[in-house]
């Protein structure tokens, strides 16, 4: 992934697959080893929830900024920058944290039908689905902050 380039899906989708192998593969572990499930706390869920809500917040913000529309304070060229890097960096995180949830959840599914299994399955899902938003919003981020692409400068006529 060459990091000036802009996030393309297909990455997201194997770096959420491999994650999701590696959730499924710990919960098969710890049953094996342990003879329980593994704990997900539903502070997860709410925690991935809130980010992913704040990036939504930063890029409604950004917009109006970035497109110059009237009453909105002009952003700098440096802070855009910072804010596309955030979102690539987001976009990534929580597709990772989203496939790894889902994997877990995917391996808890077979519990689902006791008390604990039914709850470590819901906030697995309830992760899994935050960590989608936070990815949907984070490429939406990035999308907005991306610059537009013109005909190269021609420098010979300025001489």
């Amino acid at each position: 992934m060459d990091p000036m380039r802009p996030t393309r899906v297909w990455s997201l989708v194997a770096i959420a697959a491999i994650a999701a192998a590696l959730g499924w593969g710990l919960v098969q572990i710890i049953d094996a080893w342990l003879g329980r499930l593994l704990p997900v706390p539903w502070l997860a869920a709410a925690a991935l929830w809130l980010v992913a809500g704040a990036v939504l917040y930063w890029a409604v913000t950004t917009r109006p900024r970035l497109q110059g529309r009237p009453g909105a304070k002009p952003m700098p060229p440096l802070v855009a920058a910072r804010t596309a890097a955030l979102a690539m960096a987001a976009s990534r995180i929580g597709a990772l944290v989203a496939g790894f949830y889902a994997g877990v959840a995917g391996g808890i599914s077979s519990s689902i039908g006791t008390p604990t299994g039914a709850s470590t399955f819901w906030s697995a899902s309830m992760a899994s689905l935050g960590a989608v938003v936070l990815v949907i919003a984070a490429l939406w981020l990035e999308h907005i902050c991306r610059l537009p692409v013109g005909p190269p400068d021609d420098f010979t006529d300025r001489v």
